[in-house]
């Protein structure tokens, strides 16, 4: 029956050639407004958006996102849910962290991935600056595994080619337990074409380390991507995050981020393990 008119539906749909699935439809719609899609869960709306709370007052980082979110609420409370319930959730409260408006991307002219298949393959490095209240702007130096994103950071108020070299032999000693005459070999270094990473002296000691050289292309920065990811986060995270008194207050505060987000920070490309368990995972099935 027609709610306006009184009429049995069917003849006003009849008479204005709608069909009837439509008028149902909307008014199944209507009256699931408010409601949330789908069969009901083991939780409310509101008891979920506590625990979102929750994962978001513990969690060492700032600005995590629902997927993050998400997998904290598997892995820390045993609650599955969808990622859609868990975005709409946390949009509806203003738990988003701000976001840059999207914008379209020109074509690259480079395609391809420099992701690779396994550790100990290609390792990136880079360098920013931090703020210090004593001793000024100091320099930042990175080193990061591409497959499993495990960092190693050093702190100096010098830029010079030899604390740009300092991440990677950490990275080194830590991998193989030495430094000697091709113990990496096998590992590339991408770097940009600042002056540090092209001097005769960075060049060298990757060569007498075994690595190959490696250049990002000219003014493609995503060919870096991966240490320049690493370095956005330790901004937002560390370097940003407060103000420092000297060079030893901030390498001590670099220090202990790296080894927080080491062991802390989820990778969703590894169905969001660490770091350091991707790389343990990836070593355990190469015995396998």
């Amino acid at each position: 029956m027609s709610r306006e008119t009184g009429h049995p539906l069917a003849v006003v749909c009849e008479v204005l050639s709608a069909p009837r699935s439509t008028v149902y439809a909307r008014r199944a719609s209507a009256s699931r407004a408010g409601h949330r899609p789908g069969p009901p869960g083991e939780r409310s709306d509101d008891e979920l958006v506590a625990l979102i709370r929750q994962v978001l007052t513990e969690t060492p980082f700032s600005g995590e996102g629902y997927r993050k979110v998400r997998a904290y609420l598997r892995r820390e409370h045993d609650v599955h849910v969808s990622g859609k319930r868990v975005l709409r959730l946390m949009r509806r409260h203003g738990l988003l962290a701000p976001q840059r408006e999207r914008r379209r991307r020109a074509e690259r002219p480079h395609v391809g991935t420099i992701i690779p298949d396994r550790p100990n393959v290609r390792f990136g490095v880079d360098a920013t600056l931090g703020w210090t209240r004593s001793d000024g702007w100091v320099w930042v130096f990175a080193c990061i595994d591409h497959y499993s994103c495990e960092a190693w950071s050093h702190v100096s108020t010098s830029g010079d080619r030899f604390s740009a070299l300092q991440p990677v032999y950490d990275a080194v000693l830590e991998r193989f337990g030495t430094l000697s005459p091709n113990v990496a070999r096998g590992i590339s270094v991408r770097h940009d074409w600042g002056s540090q990473y092209r001097s005769h002296h960075f060049t060298g000691s990757i060569r007498w380390l075994g690595m190959t050289d490696d250049p990002a292309y000219p003014g493609e920065p995503e060919g870096n991507g991966c240490i320049e990811r690493w370095m956005k986060t330790l901004k937002e995270q560390c370097l940003w995050a407060r103000l420092y008194e000297d060079v030893d207050d901030l390498r001590q505060a670099v220090a202990d981020f790296t080894e927080l987000y080491n062991s802390k920070w989820l990778i969703q490309r590894h169905g969001h393990l660490t770091p350091r368990e991707a790389y343990q995972a990836a070593l355990a099935a190469q015995v396998a």
